[in-house]
């Protein structure tokens, strides 16, 4: 959060090297939050699309403030795939201008978080012959639509090349493959440079901060069971988690970005009670499963885009690891960590086990993760099937002008937060001012112009901070690793610069040891803790709680 405590209707415009990184300072940030002002906009959500919009909101010179009930990209936004695409599936379906939006897309984000997302390439295994041209046909088309920002040419290659670059598919019955590039990306870290910029902007960002209750100008109760419309909104009360104090925040804007959690949002706006059967959201959850590199040897990932149950699979290299996944399955509960279904993981491994001559048991499960889409519902759906429910994003204004944005995907996020301004602006909620300018704003990390060479396929390493790892080994305990790519110095930079408040903050999210090793990080969370401590000691790391959850991702199914 940024250091400044003087307030003003304008943000800083930063340049893009600001020196040293802000502090994030949560008693200083309170103490803004507690300040009387009326900010442009209030956003109850920090998952990508919330994030997204406060560095471009901010950007922009509006007054903002973020707050999340939980940390910073917790849900959603932290349990991708890690990949950073058009949407090749999309491209199947027709659907050219949202694959067109998405490749575009894909280019910002690689420039302008380099050392956080660089280019993949993906083998598409092919048993019969007519698959090569059928696919292949696709691809070329999906290169077309790159133009000059096609990371690399589609090629089809026999089946002896194909076995060269991924010995480990099955050979029989092998006619060849399709190679094309997409990208991969660290998702929870992004989401961090995300907040870390909108902080330089001046956003004042708060995790750990629910939107208690929403306020409108009609001064009524909105937890009320009155199904009358409120009147317009006027912003919210935001609960501290770790004081329990109450703020009360006033806002011209106000914005839903809670992804799968918004509906709740919208029937506290409308007055109503739970969810209803105007809800905007139709979770659907996907599963992933983490095995060791030797499951998939090299630089490839694997794409299979039609499994024995007309879904798509992806075997993706990722921070020293492999990650299978994913899967698509309704999900009418909206648990904080969702459990895996038995069959969903019976299905990721049966369907490995198709195409790799080795492939991974559930011995061999380092770790398994559940991340929930907030899919967008068409009108007057009644059939429940999230395959035909749209991935694209949707905007809603209510009576109340609370503006509500969900659905999409992460690729496209600053699209989507470019799209939720011009809805605020031509509703009368925002005056207008300058035109966006994220598509060539830098992140933390690669603000100096310095090159970084950080393949994400790679085992975690100083090279995930970009521009910053000066900063890092600077701090106490540089030298000293903890396991798993992690040194006592990063814990206290997350601590220090990154709004790390928890073991669980360090060690699934400003590090992803969970993700990757759930096992190795349940061995590390008291170490992480006692450097939690040393900077924060009066603050509780909730060790018991992250072992509790590292057991969690450990646990499998059936």
């Amino acid at each position: 959060m940024a250091l400044q405590t003087q307030q003003t209707s304008q943000a800083p415009q930063l340049s893009q090297m600001p020196g040293a990184p802000l502090r994030t300072d949560r008693a200083q940030s309170l103490a803004r939050l507690a300040e009387e002002k009326t900010y442009d906009l209030a956003i109850i959500g920090g998952g990508a699309t919330g994030l997204g919009l406060a560095l471009d909101a901010a950007s922009r010179g509006y007054s903002v403030v973020l707050v999340d009930a939980t940390d910073f990209a917790k849900g959603t936004s932290s349990r991708s795939t890690k990949l950073v695409h058009g949407g090749v599936r999309y491209l199947a379906q027709g659907n050219v201008s949202l694959v067109y939006e998405a490749l575009h897309e894909r280019t910002t984000l690689l420039h302008n978080a380099a050392h956080l997302a660089q280019p993949l390439s993906f083998i598409l295994p092919c048993y019969k012959f007519w698959e090569i041209p059928f696919y292949g046909v696709g691809l070329l088309l999906y290169d077309a639509l790159s133009g000059k920002r096609s990371l690399g040419r589609t090629r089809f290659w026999g089946a002896h090349e194909t076995l060269k670059h991924v010995p480990n598919l099955h050979t029989k019955g092998l006619k060849g493959s399709v190679k094309y590039w997409d990208g991969q990306f660290d998702d929870a870290r992004l989401a961090l440079a995300l907040a870390r910029t909108a902080a330089q902007r001046g956003a004042l960002l708060i995790n750990y901060c629910s939107a208690l209750e929403l306020t409108h100008s009609d001064g009524l109760d909105t937890s009320s069971s009155a199904q009358d419309h409120k009147g317009q909104i006027t912003g919210l009360l935001a609960q501290d988690h770790e004081t329990q104090q109450i703020y009360p925040i006033k806002a011209n804007c106000v914005v839903n970005a809670a992804g799968v959690w918004v509906d709740a949002l919208r029937a506290q706006d409308d007055g109503a009670a739970g969810r209803t059967s105007s809800d905007m959201v139709a979770p659907s959850q996907g599963v992933h499963v983490v095995v060791n590199r030797e499951f998939l040897a090299g630089e490839h990932a694997i794409i299979v885009p039609h499994t024995s149950d007309g879904r798509v699979l992806f075997a993706v290299p990722w921070l020293g690891k492999v990650i299978i996944g994913t899967t698509d399955t309704p999900r009418h509960d909206l648990s904080r960590e969702p459990d895996p279904y038995a069959e969903e993981l019976a299905f990721i491994l049966r369907e490995s086990a198709r195409y790799l001559t080795r492939a991974p048991t559930r011995a061999d499960i380092k770790s398994i993760w559940v991340g929930l889409r907030p899919l967008v519902k068409p009108p007057k759906d009644e059939q429940g099937n999230t395959k035909a429910i749209s991935r694209e994003h949707t905007v809603l204004i209510s009576q109340s002008k609370m503006v509500t944005v969900t659905g999409g995907k992460w690729t496209t996020y600053r699209a989507m937060a470019q799209d939720v301004l011009k809805h605020c602006v031509d509703a009368k909620l925002l005056p207008e001012r300058q035109a966006c300018v994220t598509a060539n704003l830098t992140l933390v990390g690669a603000q100096t112009g310095r090159k970084v060479d950080h393949p994400m396929y790679e085992a975690p390493s100083l090279k995930a901070y970009g521009d910053e790892a000066d900063e890092v080994t600077q701090l106490p305990g540089a030298e000293r690793h903890l396991g798993g790519g992690l040194t006592e110095a990063m814990v206290r930079f997350a601590v220090r610069h990154e709004y790390a408040r928890t073991v669980e903050d360090v060690l699934a999210r400003r590090s992803r040891l969970l993700f990757l090793d759930a096992k190795l990080a349940h061995a590390l969370a008291d170490n992480v803790g006692e450097i939690i401590v040393q900077e924060l000691p009066n603050k509780d790391p909730d060790v018991k709680a992250f072992k509790n959850l590292a057991l969690h991702y450990l646990t499998l199914p059936g």
